[in-house]
C-alpha cells in the first residue's frame, strides 16, 4: 500500500494520469472544435467585416459597423417584433396543451396506446410536408375557410392577409410541437409518487387542489426545460416562414423572422459580416430571456 501511495505523490505520475484523460477526451474536444467552437470564432470574425462574394471572396475589417446597422435597420425590428410576437403566443399554448395531453393520457382512459401515436404522428412528420398540408388547408377555398362558412364564422385569407399570415403558421406549430413536450410530461408524471396524491386525497384534496398543491410543484423542472427549449427553438423559426411566404417574409413582412432575415443577407444579399451581426444579436436575446427565465422559474434550485 505504502508504494502506491508513494507513487500517486509523485508528479510524473500525476502528469501521465492527466495526459491519459486528455486522450480519452480527445475526440469529443476535435468534434465540438471542429463544429462549434471554429464556426463561431469564424462567425465573430464575419460579424466584424464586410465579406465580399462577387468577383473573388475578400473581406475588408470595419470594426463594428455591422452591428450599428442593426438599429438603423428597420427590417430588423420587424422581424424582431415578428418573432417575440409568435414566441410569446406559441410557447405558453404548446406548453399547456402538453400539459393537458399529458394528463390525460396519465389518467387512465382507455386505449392509450393508441391515443398516443395519435397525439405524436404532427411531431414526427416532416415540417416541410406539415407546412405544404396546412397551406393547402389555408387557401381561401381551402378546408380551414369550409370548416369556418359551415359554421357561420368569417373566412379570411390566410396566406395573403399580414393580419393573419403570422396566426396561420402559429396554429401550425403549436399542433404539431405540442406532443414532443407531452412526451416529457407524461415521463415526468410517471415519476410523481402515487402515495402523494393518496394522502392528499385522505386528507380531502379535490382532484383540482392535488394537481395545484401537487402535480405543478414536481413538474416544475420539467416546465423551466420545456420552456427553454420551447423559446430557443420558436425563435429559430425559419422553414415554415420560409415556405409560406416563398422566402421573402411576406405578405408585407408579416412572416418575416430572425432567421429568415439572416437568409435573406446571406443568400439574397451576399452579406456575410451582416448576417453574422444579426446572428449574434438572436444568440443574446435567448440567452438574456433564458437567463430572465432560470430566475422566474427558481433555476438556481432545480
Amino acid at each position: 500500500m505504502f508504494p502506491i501511495n508513494r507513487q500517486r505523490r509523485n508528479p510524473r505520475w500525476k502528469i501521465t494520469e492527466n495526459l491519459t484523460g486528455y486522450l480519452f477526451m480527445m475526440p469529443t474536444i476535435l468534434v465540438l472544435g471542429t463544429f462549434v467552437i471554429l464556426p463561431i470564432l469564424y462567425a465573430v470574425f464575419l460579424s466584424l467585416h464586410k465579406v465580399l462574394l462577387l468577383g473573388g471572396i475578400d473581406d475588408k475589417f470595419i470594426g463594428f459597423r455591422n452591428f450599428s446597422r442593426l438599429v438603423e435597420d428597420e427590417q430588423v425590428w420587424i422581424a424582431l417584433k415578428n418573432t417575440a410576437e409568435y414566441v410569446a403566443i406559441v410557447v405558453p399554448s404548446q406548453t399547456i396543451l402538453a400539459l393537458i395531453l399529458a394528463v390525460t393520457l396519465n389518467s387512465g382512459i382507455r386505449g392509450k396506446s393508441w391515443w398516443r401515436i395519435l397525439y405524436f404522428l404532427p411531431t414526427v412528420t416532416s415540417s416541410a410536408v406539415l407546412t405544404l398540408i396546412f397551406i393547402w388547408i389555408y387557401n381561401t377555398d381551402g378546408l380551414l375557410n369550409d370548416f369556418l362558412a359551415f359554421v357561420g364564422l368569417p373566412k379570411y385569407n390566410w396566406l395573403g392577409d399580414p393580419g393573419v399570415a403570422l396566426k396561420g403558421i402559429m396554429i401550425m406549430n403549436i399542433w404539431s410541437t405540442a406532443p414532443f413536450y407531452m412526451v416529457i410530461y407524461l415521463a415526468a408524471l410517471q415519476d410523481i409518487p402515487q402515495t402523494l396524491y393518496e394522502a392528499a386525497e385522505l386528507d380531502g384534496a379535490n382532484w383540482w387542489e392535488r394537481f395545484v398543491y401537487i402535480t405543478l410543484p414536481w413538474l416544475q423542472p420539467v416546465t423551466f426545460f420545456v420552456v427553454t427549449v420551447g423559446i430557443i427553438g420558436t425563435f429559430q423559426l425559419f422553414d415554415q416562414s420560409y415556405i409560406f411566404s416563398g422566402g421573402t417574409g411576406g405578405p408585407n413582412n408579416a412572416t418575416l423572422t430572425v432567421v429568415l432575415l439572416i437568409y435573406q443577407a446571406v443568400f439574397r444579399n451576399l452579406q456575410l459580416g451582416y448576417a453574422s451581426a444579426i446572428a449574434f444579436l438572436l444568440a443574446a436575446v435567448i440567452i438574456i430571456i433564458t437567463v430572465i427565465q432560470r430566475r422566474v422559474f427558481g433555476g438556481e434550485k432545480i
